[in-house]
């Protein structure tokens, strides 16, 4: 289907898993990262090394292929507008330059359910569900910005699909097992509220797989061009009890310790005030968005995806439960 194709942000934990998939599909495969990785040598990727930041790097690295993952992107819950603006939009600005002056035609871009977040239950909604007025967090409202910007580019010349994968997990994982396994060895987690709402969750690997059948679907003239898909393992859980089977995944017991939303919201509120004032650059402890994402729901009807893309989770989550546990063992052995 293609003879070469580059993933940007290609040494992450999702674009790691995309290259995987498309080696696999004998796919020559170029990443575009900040950093040079041993697991990307071993996989026989050519890396390029760059910033999504820079329009020239990004045609470098473009230069040649028939199709664009866009994976790279900023993170996070705390620092400057201008930096998430910078990596998030003008990157994917570049991106989308870099497709029309290689005339590459296909782009799969990663976007996030962050993006359409308003702070409250979101329980089984679709894309049809609009962008909020207002969001407490600079990673969304950038990647919102992002994405509508490469759903209006998609046209005749350049086909165009976003993904949502919602909270990405499973072995290698850098940033939420980790984190969730560092607060608590720390006895810095806390259960927020009593509830235990149901979220959505998605394994690497399905999100990799996802990833592919969109490309697919706009190769072969499918549904997908246009269009914007949540992604999920479709098995909603309640956040609390997938915390504390991550938590078991790693040797660790159930939480115990809480706190009710409400304060959480004001610890993050005062939290975000303080940090700002003092200008520390690292993530506070808690933030509102923190704490709201934390005590709602937000699970949702993946059926557009199963329609166009032909999605179907194939790991389970209790399957990749078992395969982060053995990960985690075999970590801590070593």
């Amino acid at each position: 289907m293609f003879e070469r194709v580059l993933v940007t942000g290609g040494g992450g934990f999702l674009g790691q898993a995309i290259l995987h998939k498309l080696r696999g599909q004998g796919i020559a495969v170029r990443s575009l990262s900040r950093g040079r990785y041993e697991s990307l040598e071993g996989m026989g990727v050519e890396q390029i090394q760059g910033d999504i930041t820079s329009a020239v790097d990004v045609l470098r690295a473009s230069e040649g292929c028939e199709a664009i993952f866009h994976v790279a992107a900023k993170v996070g819950v705390w620092g400057a507008y201008e930096d998430f603006f910078r990596t998030n939009v003008e990157g994917t600005r570049h991106v989308l330059e870099a497709c029309r002056h290689h005339k590459i035609r296909y782009l799969i871009h990663t976007s996030s359910p962050s993006v359409v977040f308003d702070g409250k239950d979101m329980e089984g909604v679709d894309e049809s569900v609009p962008y909020p007025e207002h969001t407490e967090a600079f990673y969304p409202a950038t990647k919102a910005i992002a994405e509508q910007e490469v759903l209006r580019a998609n046209g005749e010349a350049l086909r165009t699909v976003a993904l949502r994968p919602h909270l990405i997990w499973g072995p290698g994982d850098p940033h939420l097992a980790p984190r969730i396994l560092q607060r608590a060895r720390q006895g810095r987690l806390r259960r927020i509220g009593d509830r235990d709402p149901l979220v959505d969750t998605i394994y690497v690997d399905n999100a990799a797989d996802a990833h592919w059948l969109a490309a697919r679907s706009l190769v072969e003239g499918g549904a997908a061009a246009g269009k914007v898909y949540f992604l999920s393992n479709g098995e909603p859980i309640g956040a609390w009890t997938m915390i504390d089977k991550i938590l078991a995944a790693g040797g660790l017991p159930p939480l115990q310790k809480k706190i009710s939303a409400k304060v959480a919201y004001r610890i993050g509120a005062v939290l975000e005030a303080v940090y700002r004032f003092f200008r520390i650059q690292h993530e506070p402890p808690m933030t509102r968005f923190v704490a709201k994402e934390l005590s709602t729901a937000h699970w949702f009807d993946i059926s557009a995806a199963r329609r166009d893309l032909g999605y179907q989770p194939a790991i389970s989550t209790d399957e990749g439960l078992r395969r982060l546990a053995e990960s985690l063992t075999g970590s801590a052995k070593a």
